[in-house]
């Protein structure tokens, strides 16, 4: 246990393992629901708006990609903050924010999510990397995204040669 009373490594079960370890960072992703549409500009704006709402004061938000149908991003907790709240959380005030403002209906988000603990620098730069770049990977032609952004210094994005 660490000092504040919180296990300092643990694993719990959904229908995938999360692994939780203090003071990490980690990589998450999650989906739309299959039977969901594409999200829409003003949608993934709406998305960047919430993720970016309590940075710095429950998560320090290192990069993320708002996708059409996904995201990815690099996140590490300030304080007694669990990941999974903090998830349950975005995904639960997007879905009625999404449902209220742009007339969605039905599930938006999958129920589960994807996390990983990053482990080291080279797999740090390798995630900031792979959410840089996912934009240009999906669709080569465009120049700029709107909807990715990282910690200034980290690394910019560029087309995937």
């Amino acid at each position: 246990m660490s000092e504040k009373g919180k296990k300092e490594f643990f694993i719990y079960r959904r229908r995938l393992p999360h692994w939780r370890l203090v003071d990490s960072v980690y990589f998450v992703t999650w989906r739309l629901h299959p039977s969901q549409h594409e999200l829409t500009s003003a949608e993934r704006g709406a998305i960047v708006s919430a993720l970016r709402f309590f940075d710095e004061e429950k998560y320090e938000l290192i990069a993320y990609v708002v996708m059409h149908n996904h995201m990815h991003l690099l996140i590490k907790l300030n304080g007694h903050h669990t990941l999974h709240k903090i998830i349950h959380s975005w995904k639960s005030y997007t879905a009625h924010r999404l449902q209220r403002e742009f007339k969605r209906h039905g599930s938006l988000w999958q129920d589960e999510y994807f996390d990983r603990i990053v482990r080291d620098e080279a797999e740090f730069l390798e995630k900031t990397n792979y959410i840089l770049n996912n934009p240009f990977k999906t669709w080569p032609e465009i120049e700029n995204y709107e909807w990715v952004w990282c910690t200034e210094g980290l690394t910019s994005p560029a087309p995937a040669i």
